[in-house]
């Protein structure tokens, strides 16, 4: 059930994507009397089709879909899908309209303002719809995080061995604060940061950080865990402890005679001691004292425990719009850092570029609209920034090869186009085989 409802949503996230990036491309090409003449979720390799306007079932349903100018339809091969412009060498490699003269109507035969507009409308549409998703979702959920300067981190043996510890607060990389915690390990990798500032037991201490290891920060996930003190936010009436003794805002500093500092200290020993009675000592107030208190089958206590620096701020729907604005230009600045480190091979960050099979992995296994709006608007912006790469097969490279011809006046050749495109298609079909790669190595792994 867990894989049917990820496989639902990645599908969802993606079809929804493809067609507003695509959409992006054939309004502007409509708006500029350029005939399309395909427009396509997913790609009819070998054309088969699974649904198209031209044949098959829908266009004996409604006939008069035959007469559309463009076959609007769905492919068989869920890798993308694409919006076939007249007079373009696209992604379909087809160049028979490079047999005839330039018409009215080709995209060949329009000024490159134009071209340039219908090429970056996709990119544009993704970003769009990236603001109107994230003003929704501050509009109707707010934005909550975990503060930085209200917590300590608990670190993996990578993070130790880089010189963190238990219980540091991080001041600062370099001269950036870090305000949310949970991107600490991304702002850690993005900043590519030389120095870490913590605070340690009342003492500020700086940690140098070996460049040499970035890419084990970008690949090893957990670096940086929340330091939890054991203290009882809340007792359930079915809890195993409800009638202990224990109260709310109670610390748990000790079990068994050993010292307790945070939850993840407590994991251990509670587990070494499920089912049976321990002594735990207990911080009140001022006061400390020593309570005998159950743990079950799985060495569970039965309470729920305080997180502390939660911040929240609510936005009214006007509210909502601008800042739906900065966390999406803020999304995208953070994106353009990680692929400036995937694009430095020292940082090992390559690793971690992945395919469906790792987008699968960032869905939740349950349906959660919160979780399923927030990653779909993160990876519009994904789609749209990965495509302004100047690849001759994205939208970047036609930007690229259009832009130059704006400041040149020189229009590369149909046959420049048609081996760019054929390099641009060699490149992306290489990374697709490593984005598969890599997800299967850590599958393995």
């Amino acid at each position: 059930m867990i894989a049917l409802i990820k496989t639902i949503q990645v599908t969802l996230a993606l079809s929804i994507l493809i067609l507003v990036h695509e959409f992006g491309h054939f309004i502007f090409a409509k708006a500029f009397g350029i005939r399309v003449d395909k427009f396509f979720l997913f790609f009819d390799a070998g054309d088969v089709k699974l649904l198209s306007t031209k044949t098959g079932w829908f266009a004996r349903i409604f006939p008069a879909a035959k007469k559309w100018e463009t076959e609007y339809g769905i492919g068989w091969l869920p890798l993308g899908g694409y919006c076939k412009i007249a007079g373009m060498i696209d992604e379909s490699m087809d160049t028979e309209h490079l047999k005839t003269e330039p018409q009215p109507w080709e995209f060949r035969s329009k000024p490159a303002w134009k071209r340039l507009l219908v090429m970056a409308g996709g990119v544009l549409f993704n970003f769009i719809f990236a603001i109107l998703v994230y003003s929704g979702i501050l509009a109707g959920w707010g934005e909550s995080y975990i503060s930085n300067e209200d917590n300590c981190i608990y670190v993996n043996e990578l993070a130790y061995d880089l010189g963190f510890r238990n219980g540091d607060r991080i001041l600062s990389f370099d001269d950036y604060v870090p305000e949310n915690f949970g991107m600490l390990q991304a702002n850690l990798a993005r900043e590519r940061a030389s120095k870490a500032t913590v605070l340690r037991d009342g003492d500020t201490v700086n940690i140098y950080i070996d460049h040499s290891r970035m890419g084990d920060v970008l690949n090893t996930p957990g670096m940086f865990d929340l330091a939890r003190p054991f203290t009882i936010d809340r007792i359930p009436e079915n809890s195993i402890n409800y009638s202990s003794g224990l109260q709310v805002n109670d610390r748990i500093i000790g079990i068994d005679e050993k010292p307790v500092r945070f939850v993840q200290d407590a994991e251990a020993i509670l587990r070494n001691n499920a089912g049976k009675t321990i002594d735990a000592e207990i911080l009140r107030g001022s006061d400390t004292l020593s309570l005998d208190l159950q743990t079950d089958t799985l060495g569970r206590v039965g309470v729920f425990t305080r997180i502390d620096g939660i911040r929240t701020k609510e936005y009214t729907v006007l509210n909502a719009i601008p800042a739906g604005f900065r966390k999406t230009f803020s999304t995208i600045g953070g994106y353009i850092k990680d692929l400036r480190l995937v694009f430095t091979p020292s940082t090992e960050a390559y690793k971690s570029v992945g395919s469906f099979i790792a987008m699968g992995q960032i869905f939740p296994s349950t349906w959660d609209w919160y979780s399923f709006l927030n990653i779909l608007a993160l990876l519009s912006v994904m789609l749209g920034v990965m495509n302004l790469i100047p690849i001759p097969a994205l939208d970047g490279g036609h930007i690229a090869f259009t832009i130059y011809e704006m400041l040149t006046g020189r229009k590369p050749s149909d046959k420049f186009l048609y081996v760019m495109q054929l390099i641009g298609m060699f490149l992306l079909l290489a990374l697709m085989f490593l984005a598969f790669g890599n997800d299967i190595a850590r599958l393995l792994r």
